[in-house]
């Protein structure tokens, strides 16, 4: 199956540590070569690198790991291919637009042939992965639900939690969610985050010899949260989401 990345911040803040990380599961440490992609928020808007070739030996990902982009949210994905051919147009994250927003979202698992007989509304899908009409199903019924954007969203969190429950009944289903503000993170099986807030210590990574100490590259009112489907580093504590749990964060914190 795939994996997953999301942060959450409330300051802008870089994803190069943790994205050095990542990369070496796709097609070095780990077997999920079949693509990667990223998303930066800046603002309302989404800044994307998408790249249908393994992670580790792309350029692309190598620039991402190397230039420190500035962001509130962030969703990335390394793919191994279950359903729908390894090409760009079925490379997560998917998007979009809701309310005036660019919604980006990222599935890792797979889903029964029964996902594709559920009806779509106001999306569809470019490419031919269970994941991209998961996610065209999910957000028209959230347009349906919601023709406009709530000012709270309590409700919208409990909503998306249920969707994510009905498609969990399908298969593997965990998902990182966001519209720019508000990151939803879903666990089926398997997904863990970390916050990491003052006072800052030292974190190195599992799957390649790399060590940062916080301290240096923050300040004292940072707060950032990390999830990833595979905890990245050797010595902090992670927190393991539960089966059909949905966290959202927003500047960093759960809500």
């Amino acid at each position: 199956m795939c994996e997953l990345l999301g942060m959450s911040a409330n300051v802008p803040t870089d994803i190069c540590f943790s994205f050095a990380g990542l990369m070496q599961r796709g097609g070095g440490t780990g077997p999920h070569k079949d693509g990667w992609g990223i998303a930066f928020y800046e603002g309302k808007g989404a800044r994307c690198f998408h790249d249908p070739n393994p992670s580790v030996e792309s350029k692309i990902a190598n620039l991402i790991k190397e230039h420190p982009i500035k962001s509130h949210v962030v969703i990335s994905h390394i793919r191994q291919a279950n359903v729908g051919s390894i090409c760009l147009e079925n490379t997560h994250p998917f998007q979009r637009e809701l309310w005036g927003y660019t919604w980006t979202f990222a599935h890792n698992g797979q889903l029964d042939q029964a996902l594709f007989d559920k009806p779509l509304s106001f999306y569809h899908p470019v490419g031919t992965t269970d994941s991209e009409y998961a996610f065209c199903w999910l957000l028209g019924e959230l347009r349906t639900r919601f023709p406009q954007r709530p000012e709270s969203f309590s409700e919208v969190s409990a909503f998306i939690h249920q969707l994510c429950e009905e498609l969990r009944e399908l298969g593997v289903f965990n998902m990182l969610l966001t519209e720019s503000t508000h990151l939803f993170a879903f666990c089926g099986s398997k997904l863990s985050w970390i916050t990491r807030k003052a006072p800052f210590g030292e974190a190195s990574l599992t799957d390649c010899e790399m060590t940062v100490d916080f301290v240096k590259e923050t300040t004292p009112e940072d707060i950032v949260t990390v999830i990833a489907t595979v905890p990245l580093t050797e010595n902090e504590e992670w927190v393991s989401l539960k089966p059909g749990e949905l966290v959202t964060f927003v500047q960093g914190l759960p809500q």
